[in-house]
């Protein structure tokens, strides 16, 4: 008998204490309600904007993430880089191995995009070994170097 009646003690006191809390919050939020009702116009409504951000991301910009251009080049050129806009992208296509040149032309696995074109750089005398780096007049490019032989 003793233990069902602390069982309707605890009960009651449980009951008692969600009620106050009910009760106050419903107040508080009540009083919230009412004073910014008073600090507005009847005919304005407070429309207050939610944005919700990334926890990981929410202060610094993604690196890997595209400028999303939509296909216009002034927002690439807005930038301060010679880029053209591709696939939602800014990219610059004279170096760029995946659009060289132009957009979606993809060189080889062995070629490098200099100057907007595909080049093999272990044979060619105007790119030797890396863009813009030529041979001397009369000089062959070898294996990715002047004048191997």
């Amino acid at each position: 008998m003793a233990a069902t009646t602390i069982r309707v003690i605890v009960f009651v006191t449980t009951m008692t204490m969600a009620l106050t809390v009910l009760l106050t919050m419903k107040h508080l939020s009540f009083d919230e309600s009412s004073s910014l009702h008073d600090n507005t116009a009847a005919d304005e409504v407070l429309v207050m904007p939610f944005k919700r951000v990334n926890r990981f991301l929410a202060e610094e910009r993604n690196p890997r993430a595209a400028d999303h251009c939509h296909k216009d080049n002034e927002v690439c050129n807005y930038q301060g880089t010679n880029s053209t806009c591709c696939n939602n992208k800014c990219l610059d296509l004279s170096t760029d191995n995946k659009n060289c040149g132009a957009c979606k032309n993809k060189c080889k696995y062995t070629d490098t995009c200099c100057r907007g074109e595909c080049v093999d750089t272990t044979y060619d005398k105007r790119h030797c070994g890396e863009c813009n780096n030529k041979c001397s007049p009369g000089g062959y490019c070898i294996y990715g170097l002047c004048d191997y032989a």
